[in-house]
């Protein structure tokens, strides 16, 4: 089993950080981090990496649930989306497969909830694809 859904891009890598952004957004999502870790390569060790950026994506009511389900979901949210610039110069942007994510723990309830959240991935990557 596949632990991501990924598509490349054409444009410039900021464009790309935008275009997934907005998709997550209209499928109910929101951004709540944006970890560059180029940026923190630079700073913490000195060392230089090409463009990657990791987007802290989450469906509030999806999220709320999970909580409701699983106290110690926490440690598996948020529902990560990298950004990040290839060794051609396009940008592919690889989301995380909730099921994946979840398999590791037994709860039925989280299995379903991770298949629904599974479902709207996959839509913002063929919608990114598509764009």
């Amino acid at each position: 089993m596949s632990y991501h859904f990924s598509v490349t891009l054409n444009g410039p890598f900021d464009a790309a950080i935008e275009k997934a952004t907005a998709a997550l957004k209209e499928k109910g999502f929101g951004v709540l981090t944006t970890i560059d870790v180029q940026k923190a390569m630079k700073e913490k060790i000195d060392e230089t990496i090409r463009p990657y950026t990791i987007l802290g994506a989450c469906s509030p009511r999806h999220a709320f649930k999970a909580i409701q389900a699983e106290d110690k979901i926490g440690v598996m949210l948020p529902c990560n989306v990298l950004v990040q610039e290839t060794a051609d110069g396009k940008v592919e942007v690889s989301i995380v497969d909730p099921v994946a994510s979840m398999a590791a723990i037994d709860n039925a309830d989280l299995g379903a909830m991770a298949m629904e959240v599974r479902e709207l991935l996959k839509s913002v990557a063929d919608d990114l694809s598509a764009a």
